[in-house]
């Protein structure tokens, strides 16, 4: 009995739902920084410490897919940006 791995592949509706939550809480985070009632330092400092987050999350994300990509007994799984 061979024990052949098992590629998951997200549905699109799964992917158009996360990209949709993003978009709505990067909006949302957008207008409430904007229409806050504070300087425009203050707005400003805000708007960069979220800009911040996010991209940092974006690569704690791609980190911790590399790592299970390489614990993964057929290495990693295609992907399409890298050589972007």
């Amino acid at each position: 009995m061979s024990e052949t791995p098992v590629k998951q592949q997200n549905t699109a509706a799964f992917y158009g739902q996360a990209v949709a939550s993003f978009s709505v809480a990067m909006a949302a985070t957008a207008i409430g920084i904007f229409k806050l009632q504070a300087d425009a330092w203050v707005r400003a400092f805000l708007a960069v410490a979220v800009l911040y987050l996010v991209t940092s999350s974006f690569t704690l994300a791609k980190v911790i897919r590399d790592r299970q990509d390489g614990n993964r007994p057929g290495g990693r799984v295609y992907d399409p940006f890298e050589k972007l």
